[in-house]
């Protein structure tokens, strides 16, 4: 059975688990790790995908430059924002 997913998802959190050894003062629990996904994925366009061909469409897509610059800029501002304001 196909299923309908969106490839921003597994972007968005592998650049999170890039960026977050440099980010020293923010909280690292999960709750704070899904805030920041779900803040950047909702500020950046989904990239949803129904096969194998799809996927690799996509990710030939994450070679642009201005892709990388996108998702970094959001995560960035995410981890400033929820670092701000955690929900614990």
């Amino acid at each position: 059975m196909l299923k309908v997913y969106n490839y921003m998802e597994y972007i968005v959190s592998e650049e999170l688990e890039k960026l977050l050894p440099s980010t020293e003062a923010l909280c690292k629990c999960q709750k704070c790790k899904l805030d920041i996904t779900a803040w950047a994925l909702n500020r950046l366009p989904p990239k949803y995908i129904v096969s194998e061909k799809g996927r690799v469409y996509t990710k030939l897509g994450e070679q642009n430059m201005q892709f990388r610059v996108d998702v970094t800029r959001e995560l960035t501002k995410a981890i400033l924002y929820v670092g701000k304001n955690p929900r614990h």
